[in-house]
Formats: structure tokens, sequence, C-alpha cells
């Protein structure tokens, strides 16, 4: 395997714990269980709210499913090329993290909406190692 396949299939296998978190244990405060959201809990006292937020927690369980598969075929099937502009278009939409979800978390966690305090520094250095890495891999798939 290439530094590009390893990276992405790094990538692939977190995401599929995260989707299996989604779906089967989504008040989980690991991975991307919603656990960690406050209103997640709170929302179960309205049975409509708690239809609204199960569905978008499978919506995003699905969309990161397309991701995946997509991943798999890139490994499996991609060239270089293919597999090093794959790794380029996820260090972009693993950084559109900061445009819109980073300052809504940090919001959160600042009003005390987040459990544990401070949640949002952890998921900050997750999307941070992602990033890294996945520049790492790039850099090191040029050169080699």
């Amino acid at each position: 395997m290439t530094i590009l396949q390893i990276g992405i299939s790094i990538f692939v296998f977190i995401e599929f714990l995260n989707v299996m978190m989604l779906y089967f244990m989504p008040e989980s405060k690991m991975g991307n269980g919603v656990g960690v959201f406050n209103a997640y809990f709170d929302s179960q006292e309205d049975e409509k709210t708690f239809r609204f937020i199960e569905y978008l927690v499978n919506w995003v369980a699905g969309a990161k499913l397309i991701f995946i598969m997509i991943g798999i075929v890139v490994v499996v099937f991609g060239n270089y090329h293919t597999q090093l502009f794959t790794c380029l278009a996820l260090i972009l939409s693993i950084l559109s993290f900061y445009y819109r979800l980073f300052p809504q978390i940090k919001t959160m966690d600042k009003l005390g909406e987040i459990s544990p305090k401070g949640y949002y520094r952890t998921l900050n250095y997750m999307i941070v190692a992602f990033v890294v890495g996945f520049i790492v891999v790039f850099i090191i798939s040029l050169f080699s």
C-alpha cells in the first residue's frame, strides 16, 4: 500500500467507527456521539424535537457513509493522482469545520451546553491532527 492509501484507509476506518457510534450509540460521548451536547438529552422531553434530532444524527451518519464508500473506491481503484487529490480534498473539507462548526461548539461550550466542559478544545485537537496527518501524507506522497 502507498502512503496515500494508508492515510485514506485510516480516515475511512475512523469514520466507519463514527458511523457505528451514530447509528447504534448516539448518546455516547466518544467519537461522533452526540452525548456531549446537553440539548440531545433535553430534546428527549419533546417527542417531536427528539425525532428531528434523531433524523439529523442519522442524516450525518448517512453522509459519512458516502465519504467512506468513496474513500474505499479511491483506495482500491484510484490511481496516484486520484488518491493525491482525494487527500487534498479531505484536507479542505475537514478544514471547513472551522468555518461554522467550531465557532458554534465553542460558544455552546462556553455557555455550559457541552459536557464535559472544554470539549471544544479536544475536538479542535482531533481536527488539527486529521489535517496535519493528511498534510504529511500529501507531502510525503509528492516526494516518494
